[in-house]
């Protein structure tokens, strides 16, 4: 950088700029006189470097303007090549702004004081009152919140935690702010102390206060129209728009924030989408959506959820406050004008309908219906696993992860099956059996953690888990040893040993991310006697865990083998494992089978009501559902479980044609 010539302070004056001291003004080396002719009307004051204008942009409609600084007052400021700056009707002070960026039509753009840019700003999620605060930073994932958030119970852990929370946040403080490269800030508001990455779009916002937008190149961000964020962090791929309000908000990545959604104190992670309602301290997992106006989240743990219109949470009971919390576990969903009142407890890839008053607690109860009939709570456990729309769903997750950016947050399993739910339909399992013993196999009605089961629920329930179980069991046996070469017994043995010990116990979910309890248990040892001390460390540890997610199933899966199967690995026969086969593709089939079923429901008589509106003749009706809904047999779902199908009797067959010499080769010996 250099200081302006003489002449060139002339020429500026005479184009109506002004400055303090133009000693404290300073340019590129390559600035000249053709850059000298694109400012005008500027007040410079502190220290400014200023790079050169040589590009033009091309704006909608063929509109085009020069590199240049117009009509705008800059306080110590660093500008990078290529900047477009004009009309700004107070000031920009204290920020260094990338190259070839666009800025017009701005209220106010400050630092103000030493800023944290979001970081470290305490979200009371769960409890509004207090006691489960996650302060967040720029790179938050969702299972370190969940860990903050609910591991309460160690508060040496949390304390740690928060000491290397507050140690980036201090390590990124600053009193001076950072505008990215090819930035754009069209017709906005005012900005205090935000932090903007590179390609991020501000357009139409009203005001934005202490936070940090992490766009980049790969997976930029857009802030749209009306928009008031205040002590917030945005990460990359997300778009925050028409109307949308975060106060105390966490943003993960990939995310949607719009028409007029309101939230405070609250954590959304990854692919979440929210539209038209509101969230109250809520932490979002990824995957979460809420998209109709009258819904309200609020003090609940989801992940993976549909909220349906009207659905409604209460987080207190009118006496001490808002002091109640709930939990909706993985992929449920919740049906028009539904409500729970906290606390309660959902278990997995449930659907709730009706009104729900009673505290009930169906974590070990996964894939089941809570249904209100006369204001008691009915469970219908494991119906959801023959439920074309579960399936549906876990398809779609994985299609509908939009996030682009190479460093990726969280860690998401997307499995619908996986050691988690297996081992809750496995507890889910004992306990129905349990209740068998307890009020006897022809009973009506059974009660269960403040619910009621009906009898012939009860008995559906406990058929359909153990073939899920034995589909999960045998998909892990067949995994294990497909494309696996072995000519004999012995060898078929060894390719079953697992890689390691680890993955042996309970599993739990952190937020999208399934790994063994016992292994986040040694994790949090290693955080509270400092053997981890940084959040670089804690984050390598969930992406191992991540990563050996399939290794670890197997650990889990051999040991469920021989407790749930009653086989001994170490000495297992071909016909054993041939025993396995069968019984795994008779529960892949008939599993199937349901599906295929339920799907056909959605092709009846019934779901042809409305076609034809104006017909008469049946023909008509269901002429007209086909042009709209297609032909059930063509249907991509009910060709992807016809194909799954028989891809699952071909992979069985397969194994099954590599075992039976085996078989005769015992014989012979």
């Amino acid at each position: 950088m250099r200081n302006l010539t003489q002449r060139e302070i002339e020429i500026l004056e005479s184009q109506k700029c002004k400055s303090e001291n133009w000693e404290d003004v300073f340019v590129s080396d390559q600035f000249n006189e053709s850059d000298l002719e694109q400012i005008d009307h500027v007040q410079f004051s502190g220290r400014i470097e200023i790079g050169v204008f040589r590009k033009t942009f091309s704006l909608p409609g063929g509109m085009k303007k020069h590199s240049g600084l117009h009509h705008a007052t800059l306080h110590n400021c660093t500008l990078g090549d290529n900047i477009f700056i004009e009309h700004v009707q107070r000031y920009i002070a204290n920020y260094t702004i990338g190259e070839d960026c666009f800025i017009q039509h701005l209220n106010l753009l400050l630092v103000d004081g030493q800023a944290m840019f979001g970081n470290q700003v305490e979200v009371s999620v769960l409890n509004e009152t207090g006691g489960r605060e996650v302060p967040i930073y720029d790179r938050l994932s969702a299972s370190l919140a969940y860990i903050i958030a609910l591991y309460r119970h160690r508060p040496n852990l949390i304390h740690r935690l928060r000491e290397m929370i507050g140690d980036y946040a201090s390590a990124h403080s600053s009193n001076r702010g950072s505008i990215g490269s090819e930035v754009k800030i069209l017709n906005v508001g005012t900005i205090i102390n935000v932090k903007v990455g590179d390609c991020c779009t501000i357009e139409n916002t009203t005001r934005l206060e202490n936070g940090s937008i992490n766009s980049n190149r790969q997976a930029p961000v857009t802030i749209g129209d009306s928009v008031i964020a205040r002590d917030f962090i945005v990460s990359s791929g997300s778009t925050i728009s028409d109307g949308a309000k975060l106060i105390r908000c966490f943003v993960g990545q990939s995310c949607l924030v719009s028409h007029s959604f309101s939230a405070h104190d609250s954590l959304v992670f990854s692919n979440c989408a929210f539209e038209n309602g509101e969230a109250c301290a809520i932490f979002a997992g990824p995957s979460t959506v809420s998209m109709h106006k009258s819904s309200l989240l609020i003090a609940g743990m989801f992940s993976f959820l549909n909220a349906g219109s009207g659905s409604n949470q209460s987080n207190h009971m009118y006496k001490l406050g808002p002091i109640h919390q709930g939990i909706v576990e993985r992929g449920s969903k919740t049906t028009s004008d539904s409500y729970i009142l906290w606390p309660a407890r959902v278990g997995p890839f449930s659907l709730v309908m009706g009104r729900h008053y009673h505290h009930s607690d169906t974590s070990d109860m996964p894939f089941s219906y809570l249904i209100e009939h006369k204001d008691e709570t009915y469970l219908i456990p494991g119906v959801n696993l023959r439920s074309v729309g579960t399936i549906r769903d876990a398809q779609k997750w994985p299609k509908r992860d939009k996030r682009k950016d190479p460093i990726q947050l969280d860690k998401i399993n997307y499995n619908l099956l996986s050691p988690y739910t297996i081992g809750k339909m496995m507890k889910a399992v004992e306990i129905l059996k349990k209740l068998q013993e307890i009020v006897g196999e022809t009973s009506e009605i059974y009660g269960y953690q403040n619910t009621r089961i009906k009898g012939s629920s009860l008995r559906n329930g406990l058929e359909v888990y153990q073939k899920g179980i034995l589909k999960f069991l045998g998909n892990s046996l067949i995994s294990r040893l497909e494309g696996a070469p072995f000519a004999n017994v012995e060898e078929m043995r060894q390719r079953l040993v697992p890689d390691s010990r680890e993955g042996l116990g309970e599993w739990i979910d952190l937020s999208g991310l399934i790994a063994p309890k016992a292994s986040i248990e040694e994790l949090i040892s290693k955080i509270e006697s400092r053997q981890i001390n940084s959040l670089a460390e804690v984050e390598a540890c969930f992406e191992q865990l991540h990563r050996d997610y399939y290794k670890l199933e197997w650990t889990w899966a051999a040991d469920k083998l021989q407790t749930w199967c009653g086989v001994n690995l170490d000495s297992i026969t071909p016909e054993e494992v041939i025993h396995l086969v069968e019984l795994w593709k008779e529960a892949v089939v008939s599993l199937d089978e349901k599906l295929y079923q339920d799907a056909r429901k959605e092709f009846s008589l019934t779901s042809k009501t409305g076609f034809g509106v104006d017909g008469g003749s049946r023909l008509e009706k269901e002429e007209d559902f086909e042009r709209v809904r297609g032909i059930f047999e063509k249907n991509p779902f009910v060709t992807a479980v016809i194909k799954h199908i028989e891809d699952k009797k071909a992979l069985g067959d397969e194994l099954l044609s590599r075992l039976r010499p085996l078989v005769k080769d015992a014989a012979n010996a």
